[in-house]
């Protein structure tokens, strides 16, 4: 992987710091936490192993990206006669941000599953 100014890959979580600082894998395990259904919490399992909780959180985002484009493809068929076209265009428009935040929570997954693997993290000169 290579690295930003700041030590960590590009799209790297802003609230995780980088791969090998103090405490880095604790701040990993708390904001993938944050990235999954809340339940998750309450499994010992995910809780304790950073690696599976890691995997989960790349599945999670992914299959919500999955809900969101389904959602965007039918809304406006979906909410014919429900609501007016104005309301369908606002609430495609915050899919659209959904979206954008989705894949940057998928790919900061994917990179923290990474180095929690032992990918290394390369500065560039």
């Amino acid at each position: 992987m290579r690295a930003d100014a700041r030590g960590t890959p590009p799209g790297w979580p802003a609230a995780v710091p980088p791969p090998g600082a103090e405490d880095w894998q604790r701040k990993a395990q708390a904001w993938l936490l944050d990235t999954c259904p809340p339940d998750y919490r309450g499994h010992d399992v995910l809780v304790r192993q950073p690696a599976v909780l890691a995997r989960l959180a790349v599945l999670h985002a992914g299959a919500q990206l999955d809900g969101l484009r389904r959602a965007v493809a039918t809304l406006r068929a979906d909410l014919s006669g429900a609501v007016g076209s104005r309301v369908v265009d606002q609430a495609l428009e915050a899919l659209e941000a959904e979206r954008l935040r989705l894949l940057a929570v998928e790919e900061g997954a994917v990179l923290v599953e990474q180095a929690l693997a032992g990918a290394r993290v390369v500065r560039s000169l």
